[in-house]
């Protein structure tokens, strides 16, 4: 408890809790203490909130596992206890007929599996539980654990990790076991003492043993790689201790064989020496000389280097001479580099800068396919599709993909009253109108006199700045009066019937979805990011130059080249990344993700413990 602190003025600021008497000076402080209490409160009612008869058993089961994170523990508790069931616990009887009964279990009876005298099973082993119901607590009912459930909420997976979190703890080492704190342990009679085996000390001793036997095993594994054909050659100096110990070890067995074997003492002396020469052969795979293991002999050919394991990079790999000659690269667009060759086949007009969106417009409808409810398709189809032209005839892949994406950008008349998905700028349908009023009813305001800049020396630098200041300026104030195309008078033309409402009613047919799109992008070139990607493909749907209808519209369009048509997929397909729908998707597949990698977890964790 904090107490009042001394020399507190009567106009100074202060923060109070008045269940507890505090009083602070400093707001950070009261924050801190605040958030304090906030914790008490959550950690009392977890503890209220979990099951009290589970709370014995799962201690129990933890104390002293060696699962090394906390939520593989929590994962593992909860599938060995979901459907286990304890006395004093409230569950919930459910009957053949769906009903359900909310009651409490009294008593748990297992029973093992009996077999007959030929072993063939005659009752697996099974669990009993007598429950209480509430309804009729003076007679229980017997039931198994496919007909008990525990009521909603009451055990899961954040409330067990809340539990498990204040209860158990282990130490900051790997292969630590987890332990259950002292109070808490003493609470339930639980034994906190840890096994010797899993004490620190032996685990480290352990793994130095391991680690011992290991490289003794790849010591020896070196030894016998020797060929046992390679001539024997003489040690310099004495003996190793490690070579005797060898050589007595298997005398002491050649002995212990001629006791077991009464023939081999009827042999001479000589023979049981080559006996014994042939035994120790046998015995390690190659001949011994006077106790030493035969060493390689110089200029013997190096064994082959071992193949590689891929992946591996390709500078690792060693260069092969006589390999066959790489093919000559292949171009879709027409405005190669100086040093590439161009091909002989003739081009299909598409343009460098319109390779990259070519393959994320490919990319994005075969990615989300199923939101666009859209069957996959190729990347040759794709191509194929784009650059057929025609003045009558119009394919159906690129029907489809136009329609498929201009539903998702506004819902169906009947879906939220047509409820538009994306954001669209602020858009005014006759500018050049409300400019040009603008204009004459404002007072005229006098010019006023350039600035009188000091006299100066005129350089070169200077006068090249100035040049590029003019060449600026002129680019950024462009003539107003150049008609770039017809679009406001094409959507003036059917004010009554635009393209929000034609597309709500989802009026697609004999190519009415051309004059969506020109509608559509006509109000995203309000947005200045985009104005010059909708003005050019604008320019060719609704030239200035033809009459302003929705028949100029679908007669351009069969008209137009690659680049052009990749550039409307490329707006279409970028305006409905940002639609709820693609979101849904996108976290659906982070959830089947998570899932999926849980799965492979388990499977994991069961294929080593078996």
């Amino acid at each position: 408890m904090v107490g009042k602190p001394p020399n507190i003025h009567d106009d100074q600021e202060v923060w109070a809790f008045e269940q507890t008497g505090e009083v602070f000076t400093s707001y950070e402080s009261y924050l801190q203490r605040a958030d304090f209490y906030r914790q008490i409160d959550a950690s009392d009612e977890v503890d209220d909130a979990f099951p009290e008869d589970l709370k014995g058993p799962i201690l129990r089961w933890v104390q002293f596992s060696t699962i090394p994170r906390l939520d593989y523990l929590v994962d593992r508790v909860f599938e060995e206890f979901k459907h286990d069931f304890y006395p004093g616990e409230n569950v919930v009887v459910t009957y053949p007929d769906g009903n359900r009964s909310l009651g409490v279990l009294r008593e748990k009876s297992k029973l093992p599996e009996l077999r007959r005298p030929d072993d063939t099973l005659e009752r697996p082993a099974l669990v009993q539980y007598f429950v209480c119901l509430i309804h009729r607590p003076d007679l229980p009912e017997v039931v198994d654990s496919s007909r008990l459930t525990r009521e909603r909420k009451t055990f899961t997976k954040q409330r067990l990790r809340s539990f498990l979190k204040k209860t158990v703890d282990h130490e900051a080492w790997s292969g630590a076991p987890w332990c259950v704190k002292p109070k808490i342990a003493e609470q339930y009679h639980i034994s906190g003492e840890v096994p010797q085996h899993l004490t620190y000390e032996n685990q480290m001793l352990q793994r130095k043993m391991n680690l011992a036997l290991k490289k003794n095993n790849d010591f020896e594994g070196q030894l016998m790689s020797f060929h046992p054909t390679l001539p024997p050659l003489k040690p310099k100096g004495a003996r190793t201790k490690r070579w005797s110990q060898d050589v007595a070890r298997l005398t002491d067995e050649y002995q212990r064989a001629l006791a077991v074997n009464p023939e081999l003492s009827r042999l001479s002396q000589a023979n049981q020496q080559q006996h014994m020469e042939q035994f120790l052969k046998d015995s390690n795979g190659f001949t011994l000389l006077n106790g030493f293991l035969p060493l390689a002999a110089k200029g013997q050919p190096k064994p082959p280097p071992p193949p590689p394991k891929w992946p591996i990079e390709d500078l690792e790999l060693t260069p092969i001479r006589d390999k066959p000659t790489r093919p000559a690269l292949k171009f879709l667009s027409i405005d190669l580099p100086a040093r590439e060759p161009v091909s002989d086949k003739p081009s299909i007009g598409l343009l460098m800068r319109s390779v990259g969106p070519l393959l994320e417009t490919w990319d994005t409808l075969n990615v989300y396919c199923e939101v666009y409810q859209l069957d996959s398709f190729t990347f040759d189809d794709y191509v194929e599709a784009l650059q057929l032209a025609g003045d009558t005839y119009q394919c159906q892949l690129l029907v489809e993909i136009h329609c498929a994406v201009l539903k998702k950008l506004v819902n169906d008349v009947n879906d939220k009253n047509g409820q538009i998905q994306v954001s669209l700028p602020e858009f005014n349908p006759s500018p050049s109108e409300d400019s040009s009023l603008a204009e004459d009813s404002a007072v005229p305001s006098p010019t006023p006199e350039p600035e009188v800049k000091p006299f100066g020396r005129t350089t070169r630098s200077s006068l090249a700045k100035s040049e590029a200041v003019e060449l600026r300026n002129a680019q950024k104030s462009p003539s107003r009066d150049v008609k770039i195309h017809c679009a406001r008078e094409m959507e003036q033309s059917t004010r009554s019937y635009d393209w929000k409402a034609r597309l709500r009613k989802r009026d697609f047919g004999e190519g009415k979805w051309v004059y969506i799109v020109v509608g559509l992008l006509y109000e995203l070139s309000s947005d200045p990011r985009r104005r010059k990607g909708c003005d050019e493909v604008l320019r060719k749907l609704a030239p200035p130059d033809q009459e302003a209808t929705t028949a100029t519209a679908i007669s351009r369009y069969p008209l137009m080249d690659i680049n052009t048509r990749v550039k409307i997929l490329e707006i279409l397909c970028m305006l409905s990344l940002e639609t709820k729908a693609i979101r849904n998707y996108m976290e659906d597949c982070n959830n089947n993700m998570t899932d999926f990698r849980k799965e492979r977890i388990d499977m994991q964790r069961k294929r080593k413990a078996a």
